[in-house]
């Protein structure tokens, strides 16, 4: 079984930066490509960025291209999410989600951390 924890949210005023955390547990974490999402109150969950099992390749939402990263130490089994210059709309609860090898659903989901973006 895989468990997927996030960590690394909090309250930020708007430009500044948190880097967010999924640690990964219960297989081969180096199989899994792993992507975050977050969902604002009273909004629908969307696609913020993925990375593929190996770091090799990644992709972002274009609302957050140019100022959020994702990384990941394979030996530390944990993904991370670098988010600078952020804005009062980046705020939402950041879940990270990992897919079965070879498929773009992802079947494994963390219980999301909070980020707060104050103006």
């Amino acid at each position: 079984q895989v468990q997927l924890v996030e960590s690394g949210g909090g309250l930020v005023q708007a430009g500044g930066s948190l880097r967010l955390s999924c640690g990964v547990s219960g297989r081969t974490f180096s199989s899994y490509p792993v992507g975050w999402f977050r969902q604002a109150p009273g909004k629908e969950r969307e696609f913020v960025a993925r990375i593929s099992s190996r770091g090799g390749s990644s992709s972002f939402a274009d609302s957050v291209k140019d100022r959020f990263t994702i990384s990941r130490d394979n030996a530390k089994n944990t993904v991370y999410l670098q988010m600078n210059r952020l804005k009062p709309e980046d705020t939402a609860v950041y879940v990270c989600a990992a897919s079965e090898p070879g498929f773009l659903s992802y079947t494994y989901w963390g219980q999301g951390t909070q980020v707060t973006v104050s103006s």
